[in-house]
């Protein structure tokens, strides 16, 4: 859906239980050869995706505004997150590869350690920033030799499903590599039991956070489990009052508070209260709801 028109814009289609097997035994046959590639010509890939960021910046966050709803402006920050993080993944790509030795760990033996990619890592992802955390970990994972299936927001599928498509398209990926899958609860369980997953990363609300570890933990997968939360803004009384509202009112409202680093408690001094509780009163009135492909809407 568009929410900011209530329209429907598409349909996506759920994986069956046999489409989501098709998924992850692609990319396991895909992680066969994957992981024989050599770094240096994995990061040139990343490269490449990176170039397609920069080329379909403002078309990536337009579709995301008109799935998601959230301002065009901070759709165009969830692909700059996304590009960074695609950067920060080629320039990691050789620390986080290489191993250790300790020579002489005891008379006559030396110690040596090699790391080595796993296989095929299923990232289930939330609906509020439907560009952004599928990167916290693909680049990654691919760089050093993984495979993955992404799971996206079955109330966010539109963005990701695009970029896949062009990725499969210009970056040229070898088949199996990136995968993805739609659905709900049924398509994460599933992935989580499957032999050929050896892990998973999710980032969403707590209860489903707390019901994927545990799951992930019956099945003796890795998992990275990143959970809601919400933060407190302190405001010491030398703060500018100025700087210290509008900080707040976008740390509040910003992503329409969607974010688990929204602020949520406001912890203030006595003396500093009564005028800050009216700043942020005033400046929360101004907000200018509306599209977010209008250029001027703040929320």
């Amino acid at each position: 859906m568009n929410p900011a028109t209530g329209s429907t814009i598409c349909n996506v289609p759920f994986s069956l239980k046999e489409e989501i097997d098709q998924a992850v035994e692609s990319s396991a046959s895909a992680f066969e050869k994957w992981k024989e590639v050599t770094l240096t010509d994995r990061v040139q890939y990343l490269f490449k995706l990176k170039n397609l960021f920069e080329n379909h910046f403002e078309e990536l966050a337009r579709i995301n505004t008109q799935n998601h709803g959230k301002t065009i402006v901070e759709s165009r920050g969830d692909v700059k997150r996304a590009t960074e993080n695609v950067e920060a993944a080629i320039g990691a790509a050789y620390t986080l590869s290489k191993g250790e030795h300790l020579d002489q760990i005891t008379t006559g033996i030396d110690e040596g350690t090699v790391k080595e990619p796993l296989g095929v890592f299923a990232l289930v992802c939330p609906f509020n920033f439907p560009i952004m955390i599928p990167f916290w970990f693909l680049p990654y994972a691919i760089v050093l030799g993984c495979t993955v299936v992404v799971k996206p927001s079955e109330v966010t599928p539109v963005p990701m499903t695009w970029l896949a498509e062009l990725i499969q398209d210009e970056v040229k990926f070898p088949p199996g590599v990136i995968n993805l899958v739609q659905g709900s609860r049924e398509t994460v369980e599933h992935l989580i039991a499957h032999p050929k997953v050896k892990g998973v990363t999710f980032v969403g609300s707590t209860p489903v956070g707390r019901h994927v570890y545990k799951l992930a933990g019956e099945h003796g997968k890795r998992a990275i489990v990143q959970g809601g939360a919400k933060n407190s803004i302190l405001i010491m009384p030398d703060a500018d009052p100025a700087i210290a509202v509008d900080s707040s009112v976008s740390s509040v409202f910003g992503n329409t508070g969607q974010r688990c680093l929204a602020g949520a408690n406001l912890i203030v001094t006595e003396e500093v209260n009564r005028n800050l509780i009216e700043g942020i009163a005033k400046r929360s009135s101004s907000l200018k709801l509306g599209y977010g492909l209008d250029e001027s809407t703040e929320m």
